[in-house]
């Protein structure tokens, strides 16, 4: 029995993907998708709760018309579960949340229950200040007070950005000028080794004037000492082999003319013919 879940497909040698059929499937066809309810909610037409994480097999599709600076935003299809009613919802990149659009309304949400905290609030101040002088007075102090806090606090971070900058700088033109004296001082090696050098060449090589006419020859210079040997020039490890190996050539010699007379040979040179 051949493996159920295999992970290897038999294509034949004359296979050609180009000649499978490719579905058409409209510009704007809608999937479907496993999600979960993103928020709490209340259905319009029965009124059934279905709370957030609830599973649904919803359909997907694009809104068209409508983006965020660019971001798609989607819609989701699904159905209540007790009246099988359609419910709506569309992603929120404003907000980075969901919001309920057809069949069911949201149960909470927090942006609005922001907005409304921050209204509340800003009236109650002003009811106050109406009604308390002394309060208003108040409020406008500290509200000075936080903003010369604030303006102080920019100037401190202004100060340290210019003195960070400074420092840097300086840091940057001390390391500007160690490089200058480094290249400097190259230089003058440079320059000092090429006068010596040109110095030595124009000694050896001197001109001098010619019998008449104004002509130079040029006339080079012997060295002073004594030119060294060949011995001189070698290492002394070099001269030591040299010497052992002629010593070893001498005694080699000498057996060699030891072991003729230890034989009692005689050696007679044969006189030319007259």
């Amino acid at each position: 029995m051949s493996e159920r879940k295999v992970l290897n497909k038999y294509f034949p040698p004359d296979f050609d993907p180009d000649l499978i059929p490719r579905r058409k499937q409209p510009k704007n066809s809608q999937q479907v998708v496993r999600l979960m309810a993103p928020f709490s909610m209340r259905c319009n037409t029965c009124g059934e709760y279905i709370y957030k994480g609830k599973k649904f097999n919803a359909r997907k599709e694009t809104v068209e018309g409508e983006d965020y600076y660019g971001i798609k935003i989607f819609r989701f299809y699904i159905k209540c579960t007790l009246c099988s009613a359609e419910i709506t919802f569309k992603t929120d990149p404003k907000n980075t949340d969901y919001s309920a659009e057809h069949g069911a309304s949201r149960n909470f949400e927090p942006w609005r229950e922001e907005k409304a905290v921050e209204e509340e609030d800003r009236l109650a101040k002003l009811e106050e200040e109406e009604n308390n002088p002394m309060k208003a007075l108040e409020n406008r102090t500290t509200d000075s007070k936080r903003e010369m806090d604030i303006l102080d606090a920019l100037q401190d971070i202004r100060a340290r950005n210019a003195r960070n900058e400074r420092v840097g700088n300086s840091v940057d033109l001390l390391a500007q000028l160690g490089m200058e004296e480094v290249e400097i001082a190259e230089d003058a090696e440079r320059r000092r080794l090429e006068e010596e050098d040109e110095m030595l060449v124009q000694e050896i090589f001197s001109k001098i004037p010619a019998g008449g006419g104004g002509a130079t020859v040029t006339v080079k210079r012997k060295a002073d000492d004594v030119e060294p040997t060949v011995e001189s020039l070698l290492p002394e490890s070099t001269r030591a082999l040299i010497s052992e190996k002629s010593t070893a050539l001498l005694g080699l010699k000498k057996k060699k003319g030891a072991g003729k007379n230890g034989l009692g040979i005689k050696v007679v040179k044969r006189a030319k013919a007259g």
